[in-house]
Parts: C-alpha cells; sequence; structure tokens
C-alpha cells in the first residue's frame, strides 16, 4: 500500500513547479543540478516550466541528486502522471520486523545514554530505558513514554522538555528551523508547525549543519548536559522505514553519565521487571 495524505497546496502544483521548488530548498541553480543529475540546463528548464514532459528516469536522477524524501517523490511522480514508485508499511507490518529488532537493540546499546525513534511528523516511536530514567530524574510524566508523545510539541510548547532546557531560545530555534525545512513538502507536519508557539528570533542563528548539537538540562543535582545528534536508516526504499531517525542524548561529562546511570538504577530497583 502506499500512504496516503491529505489535498495540499504542494499537491496542487506541477511537476516542473515541484522539482523547482526542491531545487531553490537545496539552494541549486539550474546549471549546478543539471551538472550533479548529468542533464543539461536548457532540458531542466523546459521541465520546470512545461515545455517538457519528464520522463520517469529524469525524475529518478534528479530527485536521488536532491536526495528528496521518498514520500515526496512519490507526489513528484504523481504530479507527472506516473505510478508512485515507494511503499509505505506500517511500522508493525511483518515484513518489517527486521527494521524493529534492529532499532531494539539500538536502543538498548544506547543505555544509560538516553535514546529515542522518531518518525517524520516527530512522533516518538520508541524510547530507552535511558529515556525513562531521564524523564523520572526530571520530574516528567512517565505515562508519555508509554502512550506515546511529540517531541515538537515537547520541546515548543509550555509545560514539556522544553521548560527543563537551560539553552531553550537555541535548542528550540534548532527544533524549529529543521521543522520548517521539513514542512515544505509535508503537509501534516506544516499542519502541527503551525499549531506551535513560534519560538522568535534568537540572537544568534544556530549551525544546522554541525552533526552535534550540546543540550543542556537543568537536573536536581545541577546541570546535565548531553551532546545531541542522529541516526538515520541508509538508502531505504520504504517511505515508513525512511521517515525514521533516533536521536541521541550522549552525556557529554562525566557528572552527567553518573547521573544517569545512577537514575537507572533506580528505575530498576523500583520495577525489577
Amino acid at each position: 500500500m502506499f500512504e496516503a495524505h491529505a489535498p495540499s497546496a504542494v499537491d496542487s502544483l506541477s511537476v516542473g513547479q515541484l522539482l523547482r521548488q526542491l531545487r531553490q530548498q537545496a539552494r541549486l541553480s539550474q546549471l549546478e543540478l543539471a551538472l550533479q543529475a548529468g542533464m543539461s540546463q536548457r532540458h531542466l528548464s523546459c521541465v520546470e516550466t512545461g515545455r517538457a514532459q519528464p520522463s520517469p528516469e529524469l525524475l529518478h536522477s534528479v530527485l536521488s541528486t536532491l536526495d528528496t524524501p521518498l514520500q515526496t517523490r512519490n507526489r513528484v511522480f504523481l504530479a507527472a502522471g506516473y505510478a508512485p514508485r515507494y511503499a509505505a508499511l506500517a511500522l508493525n507490518d511483518p515484513g518489517l520486523e527486521p527494521v524493529r529488532m534492529a532499532l531494539m537493540h539500538l536502543l538498548k546499546a544506547n543505555n544509560p545514554a538516553p535514546a529515542i525513534v522518531i518518525d517524520s511528523h516527530w512522533q516518538v516511536r520508541a524510547a530507552n530505558h535511558a529515556t525513562s530514567a531521564l524523564f523520572q530524574l526530571l520530574g516528567l510524566p512517565l505515562q508519555a513514554l508509554e502512550q506515546g508523545f511529540n517531541l515538537l510539541t515537547t520541546l515548543l510548547a509550555p509545560g514539556g522538555f522544553g521548560d527543563c532546557l537551560v539553552n531553550a531560545e537555541e535548542i528550540r530555534q534548532v527544533a524549529w528551523q529543521r521543522a520548517a525545512r521539513e514542512a515544505a513538502v509535508d503537509p501534516g507536519l506544516a499542519t502541527l508547525l503551525a499549531s506551535l508557539p513560534w519560538p522568535g528570533e534568537a540572537a544568534a542563528a544556530p549551525d544546522l549543519a554541525t552533526p552535534l548539537l550540546l543540550t543542556r538540562v537543568r537536573g536536581p543535582q545541577g546541570e546535565l548536559r548531553f551532546l545531541s545528534t542522529f541516526t538515520t536508516f541508509g538508502m531505504p526504499q520504504d517511505i515508513t522505514v525512511a521517515s525514521l531517525r533516533i536521536e541521541h542524548l550522549i552525556p557529554a561529562d562525566e557528572p552527567t553519565w553518573q547521573a544517569l546511570a545512577q537514575a537507572c538504577e533506580r528505575l530498576d530497583e523500583a520495577d525489577p521487571s
């Protein structure tokens, strides 16, 4: 099956308009994209303006060059009059059992460092034992982990994890900018983002290109410091798998390692099962 989505402004664009939008988001000129995709600038210009119909092979080349999300690639193929190419299996589908096992192994291996799995809408789909320990340490509700919560919401909306951050302004700016970039081609995420409070202009623009982000948290015995980074699946052919990523909060100093290890031990003592 293929993932259904509600009609939006993105879906009403022609294939040429979609390609131009994706190229501009990548900050590439027509010449730069044409050279990287192995085509002429003139032909790319004709496709973008609607004077030429792109072949499936050309679309595949351009979209691969732009590293376009699979869900967006399906929309581009549909806009060009072709069938979508990528399936979207439910995460509990038997066919994704190896993926689920790999995710659980990676999460477990991260203990006592917190790690969570989030999807394209920033919904938390799984979390490791250390994440529960961190929530307990900060006085956050553990039922949120059991029931599932949205990482973007808990960072941006009052009363969530964002309120525990020492550098909340920086983290919220990074989260907002990443989500806004993704929402440009994801109507569902755009709707969620529009419902959340804008964090305002930052005093200094965060560097979205950095692979590591320092997350500073107010702990009961002082500040906890984590290096935040993401892991994604390489070259997946399923939309659901492609949308998943693991966020790691790696303790950045010895006191933070010790605080998390002790919190995990207390959690084990409270619930030996």
